[in-house]
């Protein structure tokens, strides 16, 4: 049965044959952001407290809007100034209204702050699409990719100074892990029907490197579920409709993580 990640896959291969016809990789490289040296991501995960990537994020295709922000840099500073490691954007345009003037303009602005570019990340072109626009960090989401997929893309991005993050959803996906890939991500969310169940994390940390910064993503809501997957080895949460929900995204944060 076609699910919505088939949708949105098919419809990103269409969209990235347009960009390379409007911007040829050699145009790309000239962008200001791409001479820029990432940030190294890793070593500001502290071993000894739970790190919040707080997550820019407009809409969803099963949340709809969730949040009519208009200012993306605003709220990032405010995720920065908060006390997150990092914070994460959706770049992605028709399904999550997300954007590259998001990035690029959030990186205008927040100095030394690592920025995850969040996308359906499947051809070597948007890897560098990610360091012209300002990203430290991109996400390479296993159930899209096959595993010489996964490890061409990471391999390209560690060679341009990109941090990978691996998402995975089962045990299988977690063998799409290679040298390459720092920071590996469990999606509570499940991409085809999109229940959550925040303990498949704690069912697959044994199927999990050792050697990555292990991360866990979607349905965290409170402090207490942050507190447990900590415990159970995780070090990063990505978070961000918890958030971007609020009247003030950049506010909730700071609350969260002094709850912690």
């Amino acid at each position: 049965m076609r699910t919505i990640l088939d949708t949105i896959v098919e419809h990103k291969k269409v969209e990235i044959l347009k960009r390379k016809g409007k911007k040829p990789l050699e145009i790309l490289k000239k962008a200001p952001n791409y001479k820029r040296e990432p940030l190294d991501v890793v070593a500001r995960f502290q071993k000894d407290r739970p790190s919040v990537i707080a997550e820019f994020k407009r809409k969803s295709p099963s949340k709809g809007i969730i949040s009519n922000a208009i200012s993306c840099e605003s709220i990032v500073t405010a995720y920065r100034d908060g006390g997150a490691v990092a914070s994460s954007i959706l770049t992605d345009r028709d399904f999550f209204g997300g954007s590259f003037r998001d990035l690029e303009s959030a990186r205008s602005v927040v100095g030394d702050f690592p920025l995850l570019r969040k996308d359906f990340m499947i051809d070597a072109y948007q890897v560098h699409e990610a360091k012209a626009y300002g990203a430290d960090i991109i996400l390479l989401i296993a159930a899209i990719l096959s595993p010489k997929t996964t490890k061409d893309l990471s391999e390209l991005a560690v060679s341009l100074g990109l941090t990978v993050l691996l998402e995975v959803h089962n045990e299988e996906e977690a063998g799409h892990w290679n040298p390459a890939i720092s920071l590996v991500g469990v999606n509570n969310r499940d991409l085809k029907n999109f229940n959550v169940d925040t303990e498949l994390s704690v069912r697959l940390k044994p199927y999990l490197p050792q050697e990555a910064v292990l991360i866990s993503e979607s349905g965290l809501k409170n402090p207490s579920d942050v507190r447990m997957l900590y415990k159970a080895g995780y070090q990063g949460f990505l978070m961000g409709e918890r958030f971007m929900k609020e009247a003030d995204p950049g506010l909730a944060l700071r609350d969260f993580i002094s709850e912690l």
